[in-house]
Order: C-alpha cells, then sequence, then structure tokens
C-alpha cells in the first residue's frame, strides 16, 4: 500500500496536486523542470545504490535489533562524561517535543522569546555556577570549547604582545587527552606553540599569552590553582580553567579565584552520553571581554512598547556578519542540549543540585576509605567524583578487569597499576557493594557491606564553596512536575516551529523530522553508552556507522566519509585540515590561499582563517553567479601557493551554476583542492553529486539534509565525504583508535562526534531508500520553482539559472519596499 511508504509521509504535495503545481510551474512533467535545472553535464546516469525502503514499521523492528546490540554496562570511565538522569518532564516536554526541536535558529527574535528565555536560563546557571560575569548559550563540545579559550586567549594580545610575537599556550598535563589533543589540531595552523607540564613546575615567560589548567583536574584531583592564576596574571598571560559544573556547587568557583575563562559540558545536567554527543558545552568569561566571546550570547533587551524582550545580541562578532573576521567559525551550536540542561538546573534548583553533587561525592568517598580498608591507596586525598586507585603488589590489573567486565562494569584501566573510579549522579548502595567486593576479591579481602551513603565533604575545607547560587526565581518557582510542565508550555507558546507552520529557509530544510527516526533518542541500549567503552560493547552503533557511512559515500560519490565533525563549521574545518595534510605529505605545505565566492556563508572564510588559509575572495557577476574569469585569474596568480577553493552548490543564491565543473577543473590545474560546502545538498541527493561535479571533499549538514532536527540551534553534525587520495588523514582519536592511517588529529571530543542523533540520519537514508532520496529532492525544487511562479509577479526573483529556474530556494527582490 502507498500509505505504507514513508516518503508518502514525509512529501508535501500529494500526487494529485502535482500537475496543477506543475502547470502553474510551466512544464509538462517534474523530469522537464528537472532538466531546466540542473546542468545535463552533472546529472547522475543511474539511480542511487542505496536499498529499497523500508517502511516505518520494518525500520522500527530493525533499529531494535541494532540497538540490542550495544550493551549497557555500569560504566565509571568518567573522563568528561557521566551518566545522568533526564528528569521525565524534560524528556517528554522537551527532548520528545516537535515544538523545542524543530525551531530554527532564534535570528528572528519576534517568534523566538520561549526558546531564547531558555537559552537565557542555561547563560545563568553557568555564570552562576561559575562565578563569571557573561556566558554563551553554548558551543559544540569541551575539546572545542578548550580550542576556542585558547583562540579568544589569542586575539586579546595587545598590538605589542602580538608584534613581539607572543604565541606560547601552557597546558597542563592534567587535562583530559581528548580536550589536549583538539587544543593541539587547532594551534598548529594559526602558530600557537603548545607547551606542556605540571602546572606547580613551570615558568611562565614573555611568550606565555595565556594558560589551560582543568578543575578538577583529569585524574580528579583538586588543587589550588591561585598562586598559579596570580603570578599567569602578573606576567601577562590570561588563564582558561576547564571545569564541572556539577562539581562546583560544592567547590569554590574559578571566577572566585581570577579565572579569565571557565568552560566545560553541560552533559551530567540531564543530557544522556549517547556514545559521545551531542551535548552542550559552556563558556563564560568576564564583561571586559564580551567582543572577543565566541557563539551566541541571549541579552535582554525592550520592545518598541518598552516591555522586556529578548533576543541575540553582539552578534557583530560572528561569522554570518565579520566572516573572515569573526571571532569563531562557530554556527550552528547545542541549542537543544543547552535547553534541556538549563531547564535541569529550573527543575531541581540550588537546593536540588547540591544535594545530587553531596551524593555523588559522598559515595566516591566511601568508596576511597573502604579501598584504604583493602590495602590499596588513594593517589590523592582531595578529590569531588573521581578517585585514582594505586594496586597493591599483590593484585593484577587484569583479574580486576575480567571481574568487573563479567560483572557488567567498566572502570577507567589508566596504567598497569592505576584505576581510575569516577562516580555519577546514578550510584546507589548496591553499586558501592559491587564495586568493593569486586577490588576486595582481587586482593583476597572481604569487603564490607555499606548500607547507606553518609553525603558529607571529604575534601579539605578551604576548597568549598560558600557563595549562593542559582538564586534567580526561575530556579525556585518549578519543583512540581506540573509547574515545570506549564512553564515549559508556557515558553514553547511564544514560539514558532514545524509544529504551527513551514520555515522558509531553503538551505536549512526545515523537513520533516519524523517521530519514527526520533523515537531511539530516547532509548537506554544508545544514550547510556559511554564514547570510550570497548568497541564490542557499542556493536550496534558500530554496525550502524558503517550502514551510514556506506550510504553517504553512495550518496556523495566519495570514497570514505568521517563522522567525527559535530555541525556543518566543524565539517569545513575538518576537510580543510584534510587537505592542508595532504598538501603536506606531498611536501607542499606552504599552500596557505583559499579561494571563496563572495556569496559564501559567512563560516566558509571563517574556517578558512581557522585551518591558517589566507582568504581571498572570488567576485560574483551581475547574475549571482561565480566569475569565471576572476576565479582564473586568481587561481592562475596564486598557483604555486593555492590551497583550496571553498564553494557552495547550489550556490547560496539559489542556482545551479552552468560552469562549476570548469571551475574545479580550474583549482585542480593550479594545484589545488576543491571543497564543496554541502549545505545545499538537499538539492543534489540522487541527481548528482560533489564527485561526479569535481569535488575533492564536502561536508554534508546531516540538520539540514538528513533529517536531524535543528533544535532552535543544534545539535548539528557535519561529517565530511572525501574522494580516495584523501582518506588516509581523516581525522583520528587519541583514546579509541579511528580514522585514517595518516589521519589528522581529532577535531571533536569525540571519536564519532554528536553518535545518538547519527540514528535519525540513518532513520531517514532507510525508510526513503533510493528512490525515495531522489524523490525528496526533486520536491525540494519543485516546490521551490511553484512558490517561484506564484510569487514572482510581485516582488520579482533576484536570481535565476540558465533557464530562469531556481534550486531549492530563491532570494525574493524586496529593494521596492519601505
Amino acid at each position: 500500500m502507498a500509505t505504507e511508504k514513508f516518503i508518502y509521509r514525509h512529501n508535501g504535495p500529494r500526487d494529485e496536486e502535482i500537475p496543477f503545481i506543475l502547470e502553474k510551474i510551466g512544464v509538462s512533467s517534474v523530469e522537464e523542470l528537472i532538466s531546466q535545472t540542473v546542468p545535463s553535464s552533472i546529472r547522475l546516469k543511474e539511480p542511487l545504490k542505496i536499498s529499497s525502503a523500508l517502511t516505518e514499521r520494518q525500520y522500527y523492528r530493525r533499529i531494535h535489533d541494532i540497538a540490542a546490540k550495544n550493551k549497557v554496562f555500569e560504566t565509571y570511565i568518567g573522563m568528561g562524561y557521566y551518566d545522568t538522569i533526564t528528569p521525565a518532564v524534560i524528556l517528554r516536554n522537551i527532548l520528545e517535543n516537535p515544538s523545542w526541536y524543530t525551531s530554527y535558529t532564534p535570528y528572528q527574535a519576534e517568534i523566538s522569546q520561549g526558546r531564547l528565555e531558555a537559552l537565557l536560563n542555561f547563560q545563568t546557571m553557568v555564570t552562576d555556577l561559575t562565578a563569571m560575569e557573561l556566558a554563551n548559550a553554548s558551543l559544540l563540545d569541551e575539546a572545542t570549547a578548550a580550542a576556542e579559550a585558547m583562540i579568544m586567549m589569542y586575539n586579546l594580545r595587545s598590538r605589542a604582545d602580538t608584534k613581539a610575537g607572543k604565541n606560547v599556550l601552557f597546558v597542563d598535563e592534567n587535562i583530559f587527552p581528548q580536550t589536549f589533543e583538539v587544543v593541539k589540531t587547532r594551534s598548529v595552523p594559526l602558530g600557537i606553540e603548545v607547551q606542556t607540564g605540571n602546572f606547580k613546575d613551570c615558568e611562565l615567560n614573555e611568550k606565555t599569552f595565556g594558560c589551560i589548567i582543568q578543575y578538577p583536574a583529569a585524574d580528579g584531583s583538586i588543587e589550588d590553582y591561585k598562586e598559579f592564576v596570580e603570578c599567569a596574571h602578573e606576567k601577562g598571560s590570561l588563564v582558561a580553567v576547564g571545569t564541572d559544573l556539577m562539581s562546583l556547587a560544592l567547590l569554590t568557583p574559578p571566577g572566585e579565584w581570577g579565572a579569565d575563562i571557565v568552560f566545560g559540558t553541560s552533559q551530567r545536567f540531564g543530557v544522556p552520553m549517547g556514545y559521545g554527543g551531542p551535548h552542550a558545552a559552556f563558556f563564560a568569561t568576564r564583561e571586559k571581554y564580551k567582543r572577543t566571546l565566541p557563539g551566541r550570547i541571549i541579552g535582554i533587551t525592550k520592545d518598541r512598547q518598552d516591555n522586556i524582550a529578548l533576543r541575540m545580541a553582539l552578534q557583530t562578532r560572528e561569522q554570518h556578519i565579520k566572516r573572515e573576521r569573526a571571532t569563531s567559525n562557530i554556527c550552528t551550536a547545542q541549542a537543544l542540549l543547552a535547553t534541556m540542561a538549563g531547564m535541569y538546573a529550573v527543575y531541581h534548583g540550588a537546593e536540588g543540585i547540591k544535594r545530587i553533587a553531596l551524593n555523588i561525592h559522598g559515595i566516591a568517598g566511601i568508596i576511597a576509605g573502604e579501598l584504604k580498608k583493602q590495602d590499596y591507596k588513594i593517589a590523592f586525598e582531595n578529590f569531588f567524583d573521581t578517585i585514582k586507585i594505586i594496586l597493591p603488589d599483590s593484585v593484577s590489573i587484569s583479574d580486576i578487569k575480567k571481574q568487573a567486565l563479567s560483572e557488567g562494569i567498566n572502570f577507567n584501566y589508566i596504567s598497569e597499576k592505576e584505576i581510575g573510579i569516577s562516580i555519577d549522579e546514578t550510584t546507589h548502595i548496591q553499586n558501592i557493594n559491587d564495586i568493593l567486593n569486586i577490588f576486595a576479591t582481587a586482593n583476597n579481602k572481604t569487603a564490607n557491606v555499606i548500607n547507606d551513603c553518609d553525603a558529607k565533604i571529604y575534601f579539605d575545607k578551604k576548597f568549598e564553596r560558600t557563595s549562593e547560587f542559582l538564586t534567580l526565581d526561575v530556579f525556585k518557582n518549578y519543583r512540581s512536575e506540573t509547574e515545570m510542565m506549564r512553564y515549559i508550555k508556557m515558553l514553547e507558546r511564544k514560539d514558532i516551529s514545524l509544529t504551527h507552520s513551514m520555515i522558509p529557509l531553503g538551505s536549512c530544510t526545515m523537513k520533516l523530522n519524523s517521530s519514527t527516526s526520533m523515537l531511539p533518542l530516547s532509548w537506554i541500549e544508545f544514550g547510556g553508552i559511554h564514547p570510550f567503552v570497548p568497541i564490542d560493547q557499542a556493536a550496534g552503533y558500530h554496525e550502524l556507522f558503517k550502514e551510514l557511512s556506506e550510504d553517504l559515500s553512495v550518496i556523495t560519490g566519495f570514497e570514505d566519509v568521517s563522522l567525527q565533525p559535530n555541525s556543518g563549521a566543524a565539517g569545513e574545518y575538518a576537510g580543510l585540515m584534510v587537505i592542508r595534510e595532504y598538501h603536506k605529505a606531498n611536501g607542499e605545505d606552504h599552500r596557505n590561499i583559499v579561494l571563496i565566492p563572495s556569496s559564501a556563508h559567512g563560516t566558509n572564510p571563517a574556517s578558512g582563517v581557522m585551518a591558517g588559509m589566507k582568504v581571498i575572495v572570488v567576485e560574483c557577476d551581475e547574475n549571482g553567479n561565480i566569475n569565471v574569469g576572476d576565479l582564473r585569474k586568481k587561481a592562475e596568480e596564486h598557483k604555486e601557493i593555492l590551497s583550496s577553493f571553498m564553494v557552495t552548490y547550489p550556490s547560496t543564491h539559489g542556482v545551479f551554476e552552468e560552469a562549476i565543473m570548469e571551475m574545479c577543473e580550474i583549482i585542480h590545474q593550479n594545484g589545488g583542492q576543491v571543497y564543496m560546502d554541502g549545505a545545499n545538498m538537499n538539492a543534489q541527493v540522487g541527481l548528482t553529486n560533489p564527485a561526479i561535479i569535481g569535488a575533492d571533499v564536502c561536508h554534508l549538514n546531516l540538520h539540514k539534509t538528513f533529517g536531524i532536527p535543528h533544535g532552535g540551534g543544534g545539535p548539528g553534525v557535519g561529517p565530511i565525504g572525501v574522494a580516495k587520495h584523501l582518506v588516509a588523514y581523516l581525522p583520528g582519536h587519541p583514546v579509541i583508535k579511528s580514522g585514517g592511517e595518516k589521519a589528522i588529529p581529532a577535531v571533536a571530543a569525540a571519536p564519532w562526534g554528536s553518535a545518538s542523533v547519527l540514528t535519525i540520519t540513518h532513520a531517514y537514508i532507510k525508510m526513503l531508500g533510493s528512490e525515495g532520496l531522489t524523490d525528496v529532492t526533486k520536491m525540494a525544487i519543485v516546490n521551490a520553482n511553484y512558490l517561484a511562479s506564484q510569487l514572482k509577479p510581485y516582488f520579482g526573483i533576484l536570481y535565476t539559472g540558465t533557464n530562469g529556474r531556481v534550486g531549492h530556494e530563491m532570494i525574493l527582490e524586496c529593494r521596492n519596499f519601505k
């Protein structure tokens, strides 16, 4: 039956409506319109070699089978990821609510007051807990937030310091390995020298512009950084602190001992681990540094009737305005997850957060004390949730590991004689006894039975927080589920999402985010997996990754893909770094020029600068197309140092440019690589692809073309596809081996980025199949051209293709209106 097909539920126009639409456009068939829109030279000759479409029922059974292959253990690995309890009222009314997950980035404040308030709550939560003055509305993950901190401190150098070549960043050795790697990755193209060591022994000099430390440290220890920060400031260095928000309910916040920047992840505030993401990173700083702060900031203002209103503030810092001079390339962040974390704080309030933190800390304290009785050594006395255990000579780490795995438990095996245990919100009395019994058995001891948890402070009182936090009424008024539900609904009613109307943004393709594809997000089999568990515990995930990678390779025409980049802008950066590494491998690391059309999205030039490139703008002609003559002139002029050409196709003007293959050939003839921005892949899938056009690498916005919802500004996923000669350089990871044989270092905190939402794209592709994916593309072009035909008499269409057609989007001429 036709009604069983997902495509029937997905596409808007009914079969009986299409003839009327085509008549208005002025064509006799869909194929006639497509042939007038997409240049024949780049059309695919055969259908996509992707499996036939599954019905929603068939897919539901399939994803259940995949999920069952994941093993959900009790995991105490920590390292920035912790199990958590998502309050059901937040799970049901935000994560599973299309009014929240289908809304767009709040550029238009009039239809976004609800999510703007939710994000303001997140910012307030962050500034309160960190004791800082200003926070943004989220970044991609903790590791990229650390890299943003490095860049911000670098950009804050005085003119004299810049002229003097002040370019050294000190990073304490006791930070998470994934954080260090991402910082290191970002530092190289910018000419920043990273030095590492123990903060107690390091000697900062006149070349050091900034420092990064972690609190509590990666091994769990709580250190007194006050003197170090004072010393750094005396020597002209800024200090950024990676921290755990939950710990700050008990610990003196970094803002009270002089930190200039505080960053981290809000994951343990009710957001599932999801095998690495997505999670909302936070980033806070001092008011005086606000113009260099990366990411979006929600501010309070007044409307024309003098009522309090919210809006995105200080947007002139951002890439969509400042382009290559932006403070960061970040665009889509993690708004939906920031909303969840903020609501977690609203629901629990200060007293609830402190109670959870005390329970976590208390359990860690009990385990530490009991293990000492069993003749184990605890590496340090001051800790929050993580203890490092040093094994006696009589105990083999392999025995502990074998016993733990047999009981469904994961520890952090640091070395042959060291084990880390990180406690989280879900840990309970039985877990304590299970842990103690494993260690007792390994050392031929008998564990004491623990019957209750004494929630007391075990660390030195000098570290204890005395200041209040979360004091605003919004963090006090919503303790009952009914009150919380009504508050969330009140905010929801202030916004427009796909539950209300279409959102007319072509490149962002606010299409159906189907219920079937969204359901697995709530399953523990996907949400309850730590990103650093043994691979065999995530067999279901890896089966899904394999299928998804193969399908995306077919769709793009490329040899392989990396799923690691966790936004479109992150994909751009990753792709450019792959190109950079390719040139380096060929002895041409001097190639540093990237050509970018003036019509490009603002992230393109911002990403180019981040990748250490010099951006040269290619002009467009009067029809909005890239000026091929100007491209050729600039490519030939810089042929000895040309790195790449970034091009969006169809263009941001909504046009399939006829000369695209010629442009790619010009770049290749002059030694460069072609980077295709895949923001507009919604108009390519099944009709053409980046490889046949001539691109070498392309990122895909899974939150645009492949069904992942936009969430009010994130999550996004930006995997990159590459041609065969670039496969070896796909991103790797310091904790879990992944990527190409000559992999560039990690570009995100987790090996497979925002893994849990990849289930959505997997569902989208499997339920559409080859024919359905192509039909979606065709209908996007049909719908856009129908709208163009109806609006043209009143507005005019600014740019069209050779035959007067538009791709999947258009720009209306509005300059005649005032």
